[in-house]
């Protein structure tokens, strides 16, 4: 709260007007309804905290692998939005990766870490190599998992690699880790509200206009309901661990290692051109969090002008994302 409310400040002191109904909408967010949460998927495999949630379907198995940032309920935000219980209806059997919480002796538990004892060991545990399907952060690392074990396919949506790409947003990240750093070091943790202060600095306008805007929607209004479950999920998360957050903002953002050919995981240094089985990646031109300069292109490119959450969740993404994931995931040759 208080990093919104100063950059409440910021983006309205020439509007009183304005930072007023960006407080109502602010209210009214706080005080809606919220929906019944919804029974998680069933278990099939385990490996440390994280665990693989079965969405059903037949067909061939896609592992979902989101991002460290954020529940990785946005693939299953909400009844006829859940781009995972559309798929399993459409000739596909989509498994989610659920990375859970870090736990205090996992400090230093980098995203290295998280693809070599928590992602690879639970797609051994499948009984046929699955496509791997990596979302924003998600989607860098299956790129890094797919180099280390066999698979049947890779598809990156949003998928950040060339980090060189965010351009002069770095000093921005830069600037921000410098001044989380000893705390987080302390904690052991990157806190959520650390990130969240960086999406907000990419669009900071973009951050108080919606709040405007939802203050003049009816509380029962679709679109209000839709608001809320989308904002619940923006806000919440369990925090990164340490070491992940280090890498992220050190190795990744500031050094570039995945897109200058230095990242070395699983014993082996990520190059995805190297990868021979069927690629397709989806990439907006007008994504924020992971511009399309910054990201992974790999086999076939398909390219829209969706926002980086629109791309799973917003009103075009039936037929800009999920019908094309849907059309080439099952022209795959099935695995055994």
């Amino acid at each position: 709260m208080p990093l919104f409310l100063a950059l409440l400040r910021n983006e309205t002191a020439a509007s009183p007007e304005r930072r007023a109904a960006a407080l109502a909408g602010l209210a009214a967010y706080q005080r809606a309804p919220r929906p019944a949460p919804r029974p998680e998927k069933p278990i099939i495999a385990r490996a440390g905290r994280a665990v693989l949630r079965d969405y059903g379907g037949h067909g061939q198995p896609v592992v979902f692998v989101p991002s460290l940032i954020n529940p990785p309920v946005v693939l299953d935000l909400a009844r006829g939005n859940s781009l995972l219980r559309w798929l399993s209806r459409q000739g596909v059997r989509p498994l989610l990766v659920d990375w859970g919480s870090p736990a205090p002796d996992e400090a230093q538990l980098d995203v290295n870490g998280h693809v070599e004892r928590l992602l690879l060991p639970l797609l051994q545990q499948l009984r046929r190599p699955p496509v791997l399907a990596g979302y924003c952060l998600g989607g860098t690392m299956a790129i890094a998992a797919a180099q280390a074990i066999e698979t049947a396919g890779l598809v990156t949506i949003a998928a950040p690699w060339h980090f060189a790409g965010y351009g002069a947003a770095l000093e921005r990240f830069a600037a921000l880790w410098d001044g989380a750093y000893p705390t987080c070091e302390r904690l052991g943790v990157v806190p959520m509200e650390v990130l969240q202060a960086g999406f907000w600095q990419l669009d900071p306008r973009r951050t108080i206009v919606k709040y405007e805007r939802f203050g003049r929607l009816r509380p029962r209004d679709p679109e209000a309901r839709a608001f809320v479950v989308l904002e619940d999920w923006a806000n919440a998360g369990a925090p990164l661990s340490f070491g992940a957050g280090r890498q992220l903002f050190d190795d990744f953002l500031s050094a570039d290692l995945p897109g200058s050919g230095r990242w070395e995981v699983a014993g082996i240094t990520a190059r995805p051109e190297t990868l021979t089985v069927p690629a397709l990646s989806l990439i907006s031109t007008t994504d924020r969090i992971v511009p399309a300069a910054s990201a992974a292109r790999l086999g076939e490119v398909r390219e829209m002008t969706l926002g980086h959450v629109g791309m799973i969740v917003g009103g075009r993404a039936r037929k800009a994302v999920w019908a094309p994931l849907a059309d080439w995931l099952t022209a795959l040759p099935r695995t055994r």
